[in-house]
């Protein structure tokens, strides 16, 4: 099967041919739980294979697609625990992506873990670097092993009609058999290598993209460089200032014959692969890049913001972890939260307070955010402080703070002195900003007019309104409104520009507040002042920031739809990271522009403190602008089976379309599902919708197996903002529930966005 396999590339180094020789090492899930496992690459170079020390265990594999990175020493809290035992040079750290959990793992030497660390690494830039042709090959390559059960290197029709049913397709015998015969070149009744390939091209011929073609290409074999300008301008609306420069540029890059790029001609191979290509992709690749604004105040953005940041599981039981930092970072989160308890040997300790969770250390989480907090992005980072601990151990966080952090935490205003707003995040690049309580105010710290006690009191009006536990609430509620929280000076002057403040109304807000005083609300008080005083919520968030968290009552840690916060200029809106569904989605398709850097500028409208927005009467506003969205779902290719289905199950797909938005805009349409056929299904189906405040609408694609008995079953979905469509034919590569990729799974597009008549 070398002709499918894209690592042949490789060179194999001493440290590949030591993983294909394999290792004996220590697997270890706790201080107490350390088994020894065999690993090994596979020949194939992209997936790893391993197996108990016990005898009979069965063996298992793992993918190279599938690692996020690899971590070398004691990068783990597994891995601390253990630290005396055995040193760092013998230690790594396997990160998975998605929510599987990491691979903890103790080689017998210090050269063994280094040829698995820079091996591994080698693979994973490896797949990070193919092209769409490679990815399919091993995807290809990777079908063929799980059909080849006895391993011979070729495959019967039988072990054929086992593959069609694994790939989510139902096709009939006779048509696949007429398929198998045709690609059994040498007659011996037995497909391998090439012929696998032949086979596998003539079952994914996509009649949809020849049927383009042909109708752009005079001799129907070729696309001539007008010819496929033509294309780009009447049907993917490129608006680049030559655009016989960008289709060269096109060819050069996906036309695999060098005779058609020679004569900068394009053929069907190559038109697929740039329409499966990220230039062919709905999403604008301008708006991957860093593409906005940077210079306005803070409050001007909206902030990928994570609730207990901490957990990686639920909040009445769930595991407390560094990890959950060091997730949130790299999905580009600019706010954690940091919940603080008095822990053992004045050591401040995270936790979900009056729970069973576990506990980490303060310093820890701190020195996470010292270690990955730019990794992604150098923008800023808010540590959202929930304060419960005593005045000595709120001493002992703010030593924690200005010793890990150094410069990057935010000592003090930018220039010195007193500001009349938010600094922006471009004058913010790698700084961090602590929110939380604060004694007196930002004028009479710079003038050194503070507070000149140990400490200073704030009332518990201030401290309940940040409380994420309900528990906690009801605890603080009954001492009595006029009872007083200690704070330690030294962790209140760590506050310069975030302090956390007791909300009392828009009025009182408008007639006493600073711009850096930061109010929370519980989604449902959230909810209640959209319902009341929308117009209100949007000039208040024009001017101060807002968080908002999830209700205490949410033990599974579930999350709230952030849309509706958006929509009221919300900037701080907390989810729980851990928990995949409908709401991340939302969120990773809002953070998925401006170069991931987990700020989006909000909209004019909402940026302006005498704004008329009101989302839920968005005509009234001064600059409404309607538009129409017409999509036509095309075609699926590859749709992954359902998770936990049963065997020789195949995928009924629909696909529906949903836009997030203001309330009016909130619809879903849905295609008519196709039967027995996750593996090439066709609709050809139009679905149109009236968006009518686009610079705020999100556009979910979700492919669900449908179930006349019960509830469909998710199959994958992709939500990007509106303003990132990219019209005309179009492929959307779709994601799995918890947000990474399930290549080649994708859904086949055509998009239009006109004028609203009659605005």
């Amino acid at each position: 099967m070398a002709s499918a396999r894209p690592n042949v590339r490789l060179q194999v180094d001493e440290n590949l041919q030591s993983m294909l020789t394999g290792s004996l090492m220590r697997k270890v899930k706790s201080r107490s739980w350390k088994r020894q496992r065999y690993f090994r690459l596979q020949e194939d170079c992209m997936s790893i294979w391993y197996k108990s020390k016990k005898t009979g265990n069965p063996k298992s594999t793992f993918s190279i697609s599938d690692i996020e990175t690899v971590r070398e020493g004691h990068q783990s809290e597994v891995l601390q625990s253990i630290a005396e035992e055995f040193t760092p040079d013998r230690c790594f750290t396997v990160v998975f992506r998605g929510r599987r959990g990491n691979l903890d793992l103790v080689a017998d030497s210090a050269q063994e873990a280094d040829h698995w660390i820079r091996g591994l690494r080698k693979l994973i830039e490896s797949v990070e670097n193919m092209d769409q042709k490679e990815k399919l090959d091993q995807w290809i390559s990777d079908w063929f092993y799980k059909a080849d059960k006895n391993k011979d290197g070729r495959m019967n029709f039988k072990e054929v009609r086992n593959l069609l049913k694994m790939m989510n397709v139902n096709m009939n015998e006779d048509h696949s058999l007429r398929l198998f015969k045709m690609a059994d070149k040498s007659l011996s009744g037995t497909l391998e290598g090439d012929e696998f390939v032949l086979f596998y091209k003539a079952l994914t011929q996509r009649d949809d993209i020849h049927r383009l073609f042909n109708e752009f290409s005079k001799d129907r074999k070729k696309l001539a460089l007008l010819e496929f300008v033509d294309f780009l301008k009447q049907e993917q609306l490129e608006q680049k200032e030559n655009v016989e420069q960008f289709a060269m540029d096109l060819i050069a890059r996906y036309e695999p014959s060098e005779t058609a790029r020679k004569l900068h001609a394009m053929t069907l191979d190559g038109f697929l692969m740039y329409l499966c290509s990220p230039d062919g992709s709905i999403f604008n690749p301008e708006h991957e890049l860093l593409y906005q604004d940077m210079s306005q105040p803070l409050c001007h953005y909206f902030i990928s913001s994570s609730h207990n940041t901490y957990l990686i599981e639920d909040q009445l039981r769930g595991h407390s972890s560094v990890e959950g930092y060091i997730r949130a970072f790299k999905k580009g989160c600019r706010c954690v939260e940091v919940d603080c308890w008095d822990g053992p040997n004045l050591e401040p300790i995270v936790y979900h307070g009056h729970t069973l969770t576990s506990k980490i250390f303060f310093k820890d989480v701190i020195s996470v955010v010292n270690k990955y907090a730019f990794r992604v992005s150098d923008f800023p980072v808010i540590l959202s402080i929930e304060n419960h601990c005593s005045i000595e151990q709120q001493t002992v966080m703010a030593h924690h703070l200005q010793n890990i952090l150094g410069d990057k935490l935010v000592k003090s205003t930018i220039d010195g002195k007193v500001p009349s707003r938010f600094p922006s995040p471009e004058e913010l690049k790698c700084k961090v900003l602590v929110k939380g309580k604060w004694i007196g105010k930002l004028e009479d710290c710079l003038n050194g007019q503070g507070e000149d006690q140990y400490t200073g009191e704030v009332t518990d009006e201030d401290e309940v309104a940040e409380m994420d536990d309900e528990n906690v609430k009801n605890e603080m509620k009954r001492k009595g409104k006029g009872s007083k929280q200690s704070l330690a000076k030294e962790l209140s002057d760590s506050v310069i520009y975030c302090k956390s403040v007791h909300f009392n109304s828009f009025q009182h807000s408008r007639t006493h507040y600073k711009f850096y005083e930061v109010s929370s609300f519980t989604e449902s008080k959230a909810r209640k002042l959209i319902r009341e005083s929308a117009n209100e919520f949007v000039r208040h968030n024009a001017w101060q920031l807002t968080r908002v968290y999830p209700s205490g009552f949410r033990t599974d840690s579930s999350n709230f739809s952030p849309q509706e916060m958006w929509n009221a200029g919300c900037q701080i809106v907390a989810l729980n990271f851990q928990t995949a569904g409908e709401e991340m989605d939302l969120k990773d398709g809002m953070f998925s522009r401006n170069a991931r850097c987990g700020f989006v500028l909000k909209p004019s409208f909402m940026r302006e403190v005498e704004s008329n927005f009101d989302p839920e009467h968005p005509r009234d506003t001064a600059d409404y602008h309607p538009l129409n969205l017409t999509i036509q779902v095309i075609s699926g290719q590859q749709l992954p089976k359902v998770a936990n289905s049963k065997e020789g199950s195949i995928v009924d797909p629909l696909v529906r379309v949903e836009i997030h938005g203001v309330p009016m805009d909130n619809v879903k349409q849905e295609t008519k599902y196709i039967d027995n056929n996750g593996f090439n299904p066709v609709w050809y189906e139009t679905l149109t919708f009236l968006v009518h405040v686009p610079d705020l609408a999100l556009v979910r694609f979700v492919v669900e197996d449908y179930d006349l008995a019960s509830k469909n079953d998710f199959v994958g979905q992709y939500t990007l903002p509106f303003s990132t469509i990219k019209e005309g034919y179009r492929h959307i590569h779709l994601l799995s529930k918890d947000g990474t990729g399930i290549p080649p799974s994708s859904l086949f597009v055509h998009t239009r966005i006109t004028e609203a008549a009659g605005r």
